[in-house]
């Protein structure tokens, strides 16, 4: 760790927090690179009276251990900070760009919350261009990350975490994600005309034409997913162009919000307007509470689209089989998603859950859906695996559906019944 801070009055009183930057070395892709990865963490939040010796040792005031929660925004190449601090964090940026506001609904209501972030106030020698990447860099980050904290929780003593290479991993959850391509591609025409909440988006023969693509699209992905070849490379690039030009242009040309059916595209390129982010952290009163190192990093934008075009090979290949393995070892998935969102729809999310190719897919495809929260949602569960269809949430479901998000955590975590 380079450097780090616990600034307890900045962003939530409540909630102690620690930032600072992770030195990253080691990866096999580029074994000599340096590369600095910003990181913004949340203890759990204090409830009012609780002593704060309670917290030093990973137990709540019951005596349960506390969570810890990592959340990676997608993109790919945007900022886990924006999530922070517009959807589950503790704190939400005010309209003035200058000031904060306490959310009530954080995740740090549930257990400590890591946000660390390979963009934003991140530099270094070579940015990500797949999953595979990424998946080292974010292993050298949490061994490193584990054991400083260990080391802190410890007081500098030996920590029991001296030689630890293992994560103590315990469950995965994905939200509004593209996890399965060939899948979810199925899906943009039928959220286009026969989504849950009945909004026509395209004219019919718009929707004609995108049914009439899906065939070759879903053939060109298949063939990206084949191998891993130079040949197999240009596959994917050519199923990412052919297929956004058939299945996700035509929702674009109407001017609406990928993200939310329901909404106009207001600002390009997100849709969302978020300036008051920015202002915010990019003030010098920011940027010196969180220990921002301005002689790398002279400004924070919320998405890099440099890096997400270096994406463009991996978009199209499936990793759902991922999720399988983690299933069949015995750790808990939840898979949920908003439904109005169009650019990774509900549809396609449990289209891909269902078809899911694990020692239980006959038991999750018999459970069939039910309600879950008196209408917050649809849900489907069986022998550890979820999806769970949240109502009028879009691809952002902690921002457009905030105390359903955190009361879905909590579920998630206590291991209870959707």
């Amino acid at each position: 760790m380079e450097k780090d801070s616990e600034e307890g009055e900045f962003c939530d009183s409540s909630s102690k927090s620690i930032s600072g930057y992770m030195d990253v070395k080691g990866s096999k892709f580029d074994e000599s690179g340096d590369k600095h990865l910003f990181f913004w963490m949340f203890e759990k939040r204090a409830n009012e009276g609780e002593e704060e010796e309670k917290a030093k040792d990973d137990h709540d005031e019951d005596g349960d251990e506390i969570p810890f929660v990592v959340w990676l925004t997608g993109g790919p190449g945007c900022s886990s900070t924006l999530a922070l601090l517009t959807e589950n964090g503790p704190c939400k940026v005010n309209d003035d760009g200058k000031s904060t506001t306490v959310n009530p609904y954080s995740w740090t209501e549930a257990a400590h919350v890591l946000c660390p972030a390979g963009v934003g106030f991140s530099y270094g020698d070579e940015n990500d261009s797949g999953e595979e990447m990424v998946g080292e860099d974010a292993y050298y980050f949490f061994q490193a990350f584990f054991k400083t904290i260990a080391h802190r929780i410890w007081q500098g003593n030996q920590s029991p975490c001296e030689t630890c290479d293992q994560i103590n991993f315990a469950g995965l959850a994905i939200g509004n994600g593209l996890t399965a391509p060939e899948e979810q591609y199925k899906w943009y025409p039928e959220m286009v005309w026969n989504n849950s909440h009945h909004i026509k988006v395209v004219d019919e023969s718009v929707y004609d034409a995108m049914k009439a693509a899906v065939p070759a699209c879903t053939k060109l992905i298949h063939q990206c997913e084949a191998g891993d070849s130079t040949i197999d490379d240009f596959a994917c690039q050519a199923a990412f162009v052919t297929c956004n030009i058939a299945l996700t242009s035509p929702y674009q040309a109407t001017g609406l919000n990928p993200y939310d059916i329901r909404k106009k595209c207001e600002v390009r390129p997100l849709c969302y307007d978020f300036s008051h982010v920015k202002d915010f952290l990019n003030l010098e009163s920011t940027k010196k509470a969180l220990n921002v190192d301005e002689s790398h990093v002279h400004s924070w934008e919320a998405c890099n689209f440099g890096i997400n075009g270096k994406f463009h090979v991996d978009w199209m290949k499936d990793f759902s089989h991922y999720v399988a393995d983690l299933l069949d070892a015995g750790f808990p998935a939840l898979i949920y998603a908003g439904d109005v969102d169009f650019i990774c729809n509900y549809l396609g999310n449990e289209a891909w859950t269902k078809n899911l190719d694990w020692s239980h897919k006959s038991d999750f495809q018999a459970a069939g859906s039910h309600d879950w929260e008196g209408g917050a949602g649809l849900a489907r569960t069986s022998s550890g695996l979820t999806f769970l269809q949240v109502v009028d949430g879009g691809h952002m479901v902690p921002a457009d559906q905030p105390e359903v998000s955190l009361t879905m955590l909590k579920t998630f975590l206590d291991g209870s019944d959707f």
